[in-house]
């Protein structure tokens, strides 16, 4: 398993139903779901009855958010920027 930790920028695996989103901008009301691959940054870890819980924030090229999910971790991917030699 790989330790995800706050502002860590993921990818989802799989779409995030709306009922599963939060929306903050009115104009993606009519979206049905975030498609796998969308990009998101972690803002909050925790954890509850001994799983964890993250919450992702998507925003656009801008940085205006316009949704937040809670995920569990085997629903995302974590990006990296660079390759990490041991």
């Amino acid at each position: 398993m790989t330790n995800i930790l706050s502002l860590d920028t993921v990818a989802i695996i799989n779409p995030i139903a709306k009922e599963r989103l939060t929306l903050v901008e009115p104009e993606y009301e009519s979206v049905k779901s975030l498609p796998s691959g969308q990009v998101g940054t972690v803002v909050e870890v925790y954890e509850r009855e001994g799983e964890k819980y993250y919450l992702v924030e998507f925003s656009d090229k801008q940085g205006q958010e316009y949704a937040m999910a809670i995920l569990k971790e085997h629903e995302l991917l974590v990006l990296h920027y660079t390759l990490e030699v041991a």
